[in-house]
């Protein structure tokens, strides 16, 4: 009998108008409100005053007809910045994004047994219909840090199945052709300021960030707030600091209603489908 799966992550999301995004003022005083709100609810709040932005660049690859999305699978890659200056070295994420924990896990992303990665079974707690409301979708990753960018996809299924052997399983026509999703002119530059850690209970402390994503610098398209941590053995049962964070998130965007934008995720904008 197989295992019920656990979840690794908890990642609560919330997306932001992408309206002035671009300026530091905005950050600031976005910043400084959540640092407010955090001292009236009484969550330890450990603000980072001089923290750097990191820029990355970030796009998704997928069949013509979108077979990856039709399967509720999500193929992403980050290219890290230096100012102008992209990295030889890419992370490469291959994710099974659903509705139902039991459904995402039926995936396995798990790369060949000689690369090295990472793999994540994460709850994500979005935002309701409704301000102050919440739903959870689930995605089981698997992560690659160090992928050189020359050694990235051709055209082929087959040069992903390379990486990842469980994307030819996938019920996909084998001579499918890959691409960008929308083009190469539809790479994302990425703008990430973390911006503090909240602390929900023992073993329960939450990395806080804000994320811009942008078509070129000055045009923002999207923002996101989103703060996460690890579930393990150690704070596993820890179900009221959990429960806290749940409280928190909620009372969180009636507290930045005017800042919100309606939607789901990042992902969701790049292919106009909702999550």
């Amino acid at each position: 009998m197989k295992s019920k799966p656990l979840i690794t992550n908890r990642e609560f999301k919330l997306l932001i108008k992408p309206q002035g995004l671009d300026r530091r003022s905005r950050i600031t005083a976005l910043s400084e409100q959540i640092l407010k709100f955090c001292k009236k609810s009484k969550v330890e709040f450990f603000h980072l005053d001089n923290a750097t932005t990191g820029l990355r660049n970030i796009y998704f690859y997928d069949t013509p007809g979108e077979d990856f999305r039709r399967n509720n699978v999500i193929l992403r890659v980050r290219e890290s910045r230096q100012n102008v200056w992209v990295d030889d070295w890419c992370e490469v994420t291959l994710k099974c994004r659903t509705g139902s924990l039991a459904q995402s896990h039926q995936f396995d992303p798990s790369p060949k047994k000689s690369i090295k990665s990472r793999l994540r079974l994460k709850e994500e707690i979005l935002r309701g219909d409704a301000v102050g409301t919440v739903r959870s979708i689930y995605s089981n990753n698997a992560i690659l840090d160090a992928v050189p960018i020359d050694s990235l996809f051709d055209k082929s299924l087959a040069s992903v199945g390379k990486y990842f052997p469980g994307i030819m399983a996938l019920p996909i026509d084998k001579k499918a052709p890959i691409r960008i999703v929308g083009g190469r002119t539809n790479k994302i530059l990425e703008a990430c300021l973390p911006i503090g850690n909240l602390v929900f209970g023992d073993g329960v402390q939450a990395h806080c960030e804000i994320a811009i994503w942008m078509k070129s610098v000055g045009d923002p398209i999207i923002g996101e707030l989103a703060f996460s941590y690890r579930v393990n053995d150690s704070n596993r049962g820890q179900a009221k600091a959990h429960k806290r964070a749940d409280k928190f998130f909620k009372k969180l965007q009636l507290e930045l209603a005017s800042w919100l934008e309606i939607g789901s995720t990042k992902t969701a904008l790049i292919y106009g489908k909702p999550e």
